[in-house]
């Protein structure tokens, strides 16, 4: 199998050495691990291109590439230059520090890659770590990922296949925040909302008088609803869940007929 990491933490992120040692088993000794990371941290890009201007890609060892650009970027620059003869049977993205469970998928540059792999056509997975008070301060926080990265994604590889659609499915999976020994099992859990937790800004005033306003988050151990992807994280479960990028809220269509005239 050939496989293509990337992440949005950047090339010396430590959950990506952590996604390059499941890959690596995953490929198997015949197989291939491609890695095209950024070369700088970047956590919150979501699913951005670097549209308006080009993207400066360095090989740094080989099958190892850092680009100046978005996670989305990494992945359109692996399968359209140092890829483009040898393209992936499967694209892996992360493994993120921290969450990308409910709002937060939103936002994610994490799932921004899985996601251009997905609309590109390749099957792609975007793995993150929950952390919390039960595995932050552990020797290795990614334990949870490390133990049981390569079982859950095996598992989602022999999954039927679903119809042909529009939109290619792509995969979310967040590794609870507890010790590797302590995850629970698998979940298939739909995307959650956490109640009352947004992204916020943080003013600092500078000694020149400047203001500044730094982003903050909210509390990630509040629970969406039962059976959600951070709900079960919390009980102590791998969360999986099946994505596409289609927006549209097909469930108002019904609700709002009236508006085709």
């Amino acid at each position: 199998m050939r496989i293509l990491i990337t992440n949005d933490d950047g090339i010396n992120a430590a959950g990506l050495a952590v996604l390059l040692g499941i890959a690596e088993e995953l490929a198997s000794p015949d197989g291939e691990v491609w890695t095209v990371a950024p070369a700088f941290e970047q956590s919150g890009v979501g699913h951005c291109i670097n549209y308006t201007k080009p993207t400066l890609i360095t090989k740094i060892a080989p099958r190892r590439y850092m680009a100046e650009g978005s996670p989305a970027d990494c992945v359109l620059c692996a399968l359209y230059d140092p890829m483009k003869d040898a393209t992936p049977d499967l694209i892996l993205s992360g493994v993120n520090r921290g969450n990308n469970a409910a709002e937060n998928t939103l936002y994610s540059g994490t799932i921004g890659a899985a996601m251009e792999g997905a609309l590109q056509g390749y099957p792609s997975i975007a793995l993150s770590q929950f952390y919390g008070p039960a595995n932050s301060a552990l020797d290795n926080p990614f334990e949870a990922a490390v133990q049981h990265g390569v079982a859950v994604i095996r598992r989602i590889l022999a999954q039927p296949k679903p119809d042909a659609a529009d939109y290619t499915l792509f995969w979310n999976v967040n590794f609870p925040p507890v010790p590797g020994a302590e995850v629970k099992g698998i979940r298939l859990a739909p995307q959650g909302r956490r109640p009352g937790v947004n992204f916020s800004t943080i003013p600092h005033d500078a000694p020149n008088g400047r203001r500044f306003l730094w982003i903050g988050g909210g509390n990630q151990q509040i629970a969406p609803p039962a059976g959600s992807d951070a709900a079960v994280n919390l009980d102590g479960y791998i969360s999986v869940t099946p994505m596409r990028a289609d927006l549209t809220a097909h469930d108002v269509f019904d609700l709002m007929a009236d508006l085709d005239t």
